[in-house]
């Protein structure tokens, strides 16, 4: 009887004849479906095609509701235009659907914490839990690892005095309330930073410099505290072997500590806070202090002039799609999308020193890289702090990973696997004034070994200046007026935009005004529309441009090639996204040169030429979120993109807290509206969110907060309908695997040999170089990718005289290491 591999082998041979003449083997699935497959999957790939290739309109401002749908935020040159033809592209998409019949790994479920013991096993096990306390019932609630506020029955806090030996039940959280236990051979003890400990006394409760050994048991009646749910019910899935194929969404693109950049109080709430929901989901002191009429900034970005400035718990004006200086991201909400199905996530730090400077309140430095280092060390706190909720160091199911392996592991135990990234306009302090760079490779060297150092593996070179390693493509309309003013104060010269007329009428850079009208802040932009309230530069100043489509003339620069050949030593994913078309194209060709595949475009800000040349190299692509409508026909023009040499997964980028607008509702009279509960990816059930006294729900509130994503991913099957609905589904299922399996190719391990035939080693050299005992990742180094990952086993293609695709099983033991290899 054939193996899995060899019929999924041989059914896709069939299909792609006359379909994929450039690809010596597109491998398929197990068939399945009724004898009709291939007539219907034809039609619909044309039908996709069809539409996919149909003009959408490209040119668009960042956030502007009316164009954030776009396949391109960036926009396109004379010498640049999409390469595809539309016979490649229903090979390409053809590839994709034979893809789709491929055997889905085996999942499982994983515990969302350990079991609770009645007596906590060590200082860590008490989080959130009920515990009998010295004749009080209270419950823990964890403040950092080992730290907890003691919350009563009536919902009071255990508070030492500020002054004496006197303890009381306060109505609200302070550092004299938060508790660092240990556990002693006597019991558990109580102390507070100062060194003043928890005692007994006759009236119950006091402190001392020596404290009481006190004894905990689970008990019932506590209060629960006030939190954000997550109403997703089902256990988290996980793989049932840690290097197996993973399923799971991913989003290469959130801005998490964002409440940090800006000088620090731009930023309305926190991801997560110590005293949880009620401290973290609270407005900005000047937004607070006027009644949400005097957020300048808020009201210039959201196009409203007031809003209510509660947050917790009613949530009236935000969190919502277009509330941009507003926390988007707190951790629960982020927990929601995790369970929800989402397992990768990059984390951007983010930062402008100039918008920064013009902000007239702030507490950070404004430094980009002073930032970064605040950003990574907040990414860390925010991980442990995850941790303490879910039983102690390495519980917790946000997991920063800087390997591909790592993630991998992670994604198998059922938990999120956070990448993090760097996406700022002065990396490395490489601004440039008067065309002269303001630092060196030396600096860059240095500075790129210190954040690497500090876990990023993901990076942009520019964002909204043109620097000193890149030009970049702009912002368009009155807000790129206003962007260029501030690159003008950062660099002393506005953008080199100069006529451009590229082939496909799309790939140039944003066009920019070819007149100088009075600034009015008609469109949204993530960043600098924010600019026009500190009188940023008088209209009279600014360049008269000539006639659109614009191109930025500055290209990448020498020290910005460094950079990059330095990233691909490192084994960093390089994300072309924000420079200018003359940049990118210079840096693709570089990548091209050193066969490097790890590029990762996050956020559509790169343009349409440059999106098949990602997928050529290996790499992966994720197009901005935006509404569910305009996402789902980006996603029908990436199939004709994609390249039938690589495994194919589709993600989404967020651009959540850097100021990028959310998706919209669809409204809820809508034919095919979400209905609620439904069924998310491996069986979880996923009810409308409850965040305080307010109830979100997809089709009336968008995505208003990260949790609402899986709402979002079942809005766009409703929008494709059942059956493009299911495709876009696994797509994005499989989307955490393409980005792992980029990232492994960007550590130097070769694509899969089945879909890659010159790669194919024969039999006799596969038996000779996987020998017993070798680990999944030394079988990687030996034979590349494996083109199947299922359980304890991995497909691979070999060869022989007689036969040039011989299907080849390598079986892992329980430890992770080579038991057999066979022929299948």
């Amino acid at each position: 009887m054939s193996s899995p591999l060899s019929r999924r082998l041989t059914l896709a041979s069939a299909l792609s004849v006359g379909l994929v003449a450039a690809v010596a083997i597109v491998p398929g699935s197990d068939p399945g479906r009724d004898g009709s497959y291939r007539t219907a999957a034809e039609t619909k790939v044309e039908a996709k095609v069809a539409a996919a290739l149909a003009d959408d309109g490209h040119d668009h401002v960042h956030n502007d509701p009316k164009t954030k749908n776009a396949i391109s935020r960036a926009v396109l040159s004379s010498e640049t235009t999409d390469p595809t033809t539309a016979e490649e592209a229903r090979a390409n998409a053809a590839y994709v659907e034979s893809q789709r019949w491929a055997q889905d790994p085996t999942l499982t479920t994983a515990e969302l914490r350990g079991p609770r013991l009645a007596v906590p096993e060590n200082r860590y096990a008490m989080a959130g839990g009920c515990y009998a306390l010295n004749g009080h019932n209270v419950r823990f609630q964890a403040t950092d690892l080992g730290r907890y506020l003691l919350y009563s029955s009536d919902r009071k806090f255990l508070t030492a005095a500020v002054v004496g030996s006197s303890v009381h039940w306060a109505a609200a959280p302070t550092p004299r309330g938060d508790w660092i236990v240990q556990k002693t051979l006597a019991g558990f003890t109580f102390q507070l930073d100062g060194g003043r400990r928890l005692t007994k006394s006759a009236s119950g409760f006091a402190t001392s410099l020596t404290g009481s050994a006190f004894s905990l048991r689970t008990s019932t009646g506590c209060a629960d505290y006030p939190e954000v749910d997550t109403n997703v019910t089902g256990g988290p899935h996980a793989g049932v072997t840690p290097f197996q194929e993973v399923r799971g969404y991913v989003d290469p693109h959130v801005h998490g500590m964002a409440f940090e950049f800006l000088g620090g109080d731009v930023h309305c709430g926190k991801p997560w806070h110590r005293y949880g929901a009620p401290s973290a989901l609270v407005d900005c002191f000047d937004h607070t202090i006027t009644g949400g009429n005097g957020a300048l900034m808020e009201a210039f970005l959201s196009g409203e002039n007031s809003h209510d400035p509660i947050g917790w718990p009613t949530f009236k004006d935000w969190p919502a799609p277009n509330s941009l200086t507003h926390e988007g991201i707190y951790y629960k909400w982020l927990e929601r999308s995790w369970r929800g199905g989402q397992r990768i996530m990059t984390n951007l730090f983010v930062e402008n020193n100039k918008l920064c400077e013009l902000y007239p309140i702030k507490h950070n430095s404004c430094d980009d890289m002073q930032s970064i280092r605040l950003q990574a060390k907040d990414a860390y706190a925010m991980q442990d702090y995850i941790d303490a909720q879910y039983g102690g160091p390495g519980k917790g199911w946000y997991r920063i990973v800087t390997t591909p392996w790592q993630a991998r592991e992670v994604i198998n135990q059922g938990k999120m696997a956070i990448v993090l990234g760097i996406e700022t306009s002065i990396p490395f302090g490489c601004t440039t004034k008067l065309g002269l760079p303001a630092c060196s490779k030396a600096t860059i060297d240095r500075q790129l070994d210190e954040v690497r150092a500090l876990g990023v593996s993901q990076m942009e070179l520019v964002n909204k200046f043109d620097n000193a390693l890149s030009g970049v493509a702009g912002d368009g309309g009155e807000v790129g007026m206003l962007v260029n003013g501030a690159n003008f104060l950062e660099t002393g010269s506005f953008w080199r935009m100069e006529h451009c007329e590229p082939a496909d009428g799309e790939s140039h850079d944003k066009n920019q005004m070819v007149t100088v009208p009075g600034i009015e802040a008609t469109q949204q932009d993530a960043l600098f529309g924010a600019v026009a309230l500190f009188g940023l530069m008088a209209p009279s100043l600014l360049p008269v441009y000539p006639a659109a489509p614009h191109c930025n003339n500055a290209g990448l620069t020498d020290l910005g090639a460094h950079l990059i050949n330095r990233m691909v030593e490192k084994h960093m994913l390089f994300d072309p996204d924000h420079m200018s078309v003359k940049s990118r194209n210079a840096a693709l060709t570089q990548l091209e040169a050193l066969k490097y595949p790890g590029v990762v475009s996050s956020h559509s800000w790169s343009t349409p030429d440059a999106y098949p040349r990602i997928y050529r190299l290996g790499g992966f692509i994720a197009p901005y979120a935006g509404d569910s409508t305009g996402f789902y026909a980006k996603w029908q023009r990436h199939l004709g993109w994609a390249d039938p040499r690589y495994y194919f997964g589709f993600g989404y980028g967020a651009d959540i807290n850097g100021l990028g607008a959310q998706g919209d509702p669809r409204g809820a009279d809508v034919p095919n509206p979400v209905t609620y509960p439904f069924t998310g990816l491996n069986g979880v059930q996923v009810a409308k969110n409850h965040s305080g006294e307010r109830v979100y729900d997809i089709n009336v509130d968008g995505v208003s907060h990260y949790g609402l994503y899986p709402d979002w991913v079942q809005d766009l099957r409703m929008v494709a309908g059942p059956d493009d609905g299911a495709d876009i589904g696994q797509d994005l299922a499989r989307g955490a695997e393409a980005y792992l399996q980029t990232w492994e190719r960007a550590e130097g391990i070769a694509p899969d040999s089945c879909r890659n035939a010159d790669l194919r080693k024969t039999v006799t050299t596969v038996q000779s170089v996987v020998r017993s005992g070798m680990t999944t990742l030394q079988v990687m180094r030996a034979v590349g990718q494996p083109y199947t990952r299922l359980g304890s086993a991995y497909g691979i293609c070999a060869r022989t005289t007689g036969d040039p695709r011989v299907p080849m099983t390598i079986t892992f033991g329980s430890t992770g290491r080579v038991v057999s290899v066979r022929r299948s």
